[in-house]
């Protein structure tokens, strides 16, 4: 069987391909369709209008003349799109990628180091809660602190012992000579007296002098190197509401600081008595204040804001504990009514104890009837001895009698014969007063200079 050639056109649905893609494989031009639908083989289709062959799509230049959008065929030798991609791209340099591979990995590791630090603290066994840094520990001279910082060096606490018992008590330093402020209560019976300084060290001391009237007392400690006296204030400057730092022992607690107010001046007060006779009666016109007091305190010292003292720390009222209203025994603690002898009357009476061991008190002269029960002191008709009550003296010359009431001393009331005690012994021996007496009736001023009188 001989071997034979399809010579009959392929079907119109799938020539086009073939035909184009036989033509553009072989290098041949593809047949062109005609007007009439016929098509022409090779390059001979016959001249003429007819027989023309019509523009190819496929040629460049060819839209224009169609009218017609382009048609896209896959199989064209190039595409019909263009597509602007800019400039082109650039390579990425080496070490541009050695660069941002270190800075994630630094990332990254700074990033796990923080959260494995979290969770270290958070399950560990440790625990580490926020707290403030540290600052300064200086605070401001007229502050609490900066005034107990101050005063601390210059304060003692005092242990005493002998009369079958013994106590504490607290004192503060006069002079570089060793001598010590306190209260006569505090080493009235004492047989051994022991000094400790605010650092701790302690040194035995001796009496120097003392007196009951006034509740005071000196002591020295002798061979001690540095030490810090106080500076003595002025308590005449003292007004009701001034700031007070008070420094002490209570109940043995040494270097103990608690601040507060004055709460009132010239407050008349007596303590002691203990003995029965009044021997032992100390009568203080006292500066009172609600910085508290406790046993122990007693002889500390009393500073204002400059840290100066003014007062010597000296007696509190307790609460009272008897029921019913009833004034039964008393609450040993503070319920902020401490009283402190003024500076200026213990400045006095410590230069006397020191210089001559004892102290004086001014006195009028007279003997007052401590039974009296009106409103101010009354002059005793006879002495305690059946003497006359106004002895020669200051009180004779300054013209007061027998039965007299005193009213005022300096203008201020006296509301009994206490309260005349106290408002005498604020003053000096020499000092000028005048004198209010009320005698039958009649109200008259008498001028008078005080005497002295050895202490107790």
């Amino acid at each position: 069987m001989s071997d034979s050639q399809q010579t009959d056109p392929a079907p119109l649905w799938w020539s086009r391909p073939d035909g184009l893609a036989d033509a553009r494989r072989d290098g041949v031009p593809a047949p062109r369709p005609h007007a009439d639908g016929d098509t022409a083989a090779g390059g001979a289709g016959g001249a003429g209008g007819a027989g023309a062959p019509s523009p190819d799509p496929l040629e460049p230049g060819t839209e224009a003349q169609s009218g017609a959008g382009p048609r896209y065929d896959p199989w064209a030798v190039r595409p019909l799109h263009v597509v602007d991609t800019g400039k082109v791209p650039r390579g990425i340099r080496i070490w541009q990628v050695v660069a941002l591979s270190l800075g994630i990995a630094l990332l990254a590791g700074g990033t796990g180091g923080y959260l494995g630090v979290l969770a270290e603290r958070r399950s560990s066994t440790r625990l580490e809660l926020p707290q403030a840094a540290a600052v300064s520990r200086d605070r401001a001279p007229e502050s609490v602190a900066g005034i107990a910082a101050g005063a601390l060096p210059g304060v003692v606490t005092l242990h005493v012992s002998g009369g079958g018992g013994s106590g504490t008590g607290t004192g503060f330093v006069l002079d570089p000579q060793g001598h010590i402020l306190t209260n006569n209560h505090v080493v009235a019976d004492a047989k051994r007296i022991t000094v400790t300084f605010s650092t701790g060290e302690s040194v035995s001391a001796e009496l120097v002098g003392r007196d009951s009237g006034y509740d005071l007392a000196v002591v020295k400690v002798t061979g001690v190197r540095g030490l810090r006296p106080l500076t003595l204030g002025n308590s005449e400057n003292v007004k009701v509401g001034d700031p007070v730092v008070a420094i002490g022992a209570p109940f043995d607690l040494s270097n103990t600081v608690t601040a507060g107010i004055i709460s009132a001046t010239g407050r008349p007060i007596t303590a002691g008595g203990d003995k029965g006779d009044g021997g032992d009666v100390s009568y203080v016109d006292a500066l009172q204040t609600d910085a508290p007091i406790n046993p122990g305190n007693s002889g500390g010292p009393l500073l204002d804001a400059q840290a100066h003292v003014i007062g010597i720390n000296s007696a509190i009222r307790g609460a009272d504990e008897g029921q019913d209203g009833k004034d039964g025994a008393r609450q040993s603690g503070s319920i902020g009514l401490g009283f402190a002898i003024p500076v200026n009357q213990g400045k006095r009476v410590a230069e006397e104890l020191i210089r001559t061991g004892h102290a004086t008190h001014p006195v009028i002269g007279v003997t007052l009837d401590m039974q009296y029960t009106g409103d101010g002191a009354r002059v005793a008709a006879k002495g305690d001895d059946g003497a006359s009550a106004v002895p020669a003296g200051p009180g004779a010359r300054a013209g007061i009698k027998p039965g007299d009431v005193i009213t005022k001393v300096d203008g201020q009331r006296v509301h009994g014969g206490d309260e005349l005690i106290i408002k005498i012994r604020a003053h000096r021996p020499g000092d000028a007063l005048k004198l209010t007496v009320l005698r039958e009736g009649r109200e008259h001023t008498l001028d008078v200079v005080l005497g002295s009188s050895s202490g107790a």
